[in-house]
């Protein structure tokens, strides 16, 4: 299965917001759309990713004041992407052994075309199974 049989089932809707944004209103976005991650652009650039997990590392080293600062502060900027042609399996391998949970997706001018989550691979995967399984039982049916 390619990325792009992916988006087209689940949507190419992707969180955004600026790095200059407060982290507190980053957190309030991420509760409000009940998602994990927001890609940080400038323009139509990506300028970093940023996650609950990042919030949450650095909230414990710098304390309730980390929620006024702004998102640029603690976005990763080296972003991995994919494209809408890449094997989602292959996706899926990275994301597992760079320990990442979110990858936007970028077209031909590395504009944002949409994002994969973990959640999004494992479904995939489990609807994959429950496919085969479907097939295995109508075979053995006759």
């Amino acid at each position: 299965m390619r990325i792009a049989d992916l988006l087209a089932r689940k949507g190419t809707a992707v969180l955004t917001v600026p790095p200059d944004a407060p982290i507190s209103q980053l957190l309030s976005v991420l509760a409000e759309r009940n998602v994990g991650a927001a890609v940080v652009v400038e323009g139509d650039r990506i300028a970093g990713i940023v996650s609950e997990r990042d919030v949450v590392r650095h909230l414990h080293s710098r304390g309730a004041e980390l929620l006024g600062v702004p998102i640029a502060e603690i976005m990763t900027t080296v972003v991995a992407t994919c494209r809408r042609g890449d094997e989602l399996q292959a996706l899926s391998r990275t994301m597992t052994e760079r320990r990442i949970r979110h990858i936007p997706v970028v077209d031909d001018q590395d504009r944002l075309a949409g994002i994969v989550s973990i959640g999004d691979v494992v479904k995939s995967r489990i609807d994959q199974l429950e496919e085969h399984r479907d097939q295995l039982e109508a075979y053995i049916s006759g």
